[in-house]
């Protein structure tokens, strides 16, 4: 089964939201109909603009928390 790292924005340098899931698919039109109350609902975050595979869930998790503690500028040259 593979694992997905993702990155959501708002808008062009807007909000970032990472995010980690078994289904990428399912997790984005989630997050675009915002059928999932939270962070992303509020702040308009649907548009997916990075996404990274691994074969299990503990690398995920590792480097969207690695990811989370990077500045902003990190991640906007990531995308």
């Amino acid at each position: 089964m593979a694992y997905y790292v993702y990155i959501l924005v708002s808008k062009k340098y807007g909000t970032l939201y990472i995010g980690v899931t078994n289904d990428l698919v399912r997790r984005v039109y989630e997050h675009k109909t915002k059928a999932v109350p939270g962070f992303t609902k509020k702040y308009g975050v649907d548009k997916l603009v990075l996404f990274e595979i691994y074969d299990d869930p503990s690398s995920a998790i590792a480097r969207e928390k690695e990811l989370k503690k990077w500045r902003r500028d990190w991640k906007t040259r990531l995308i």
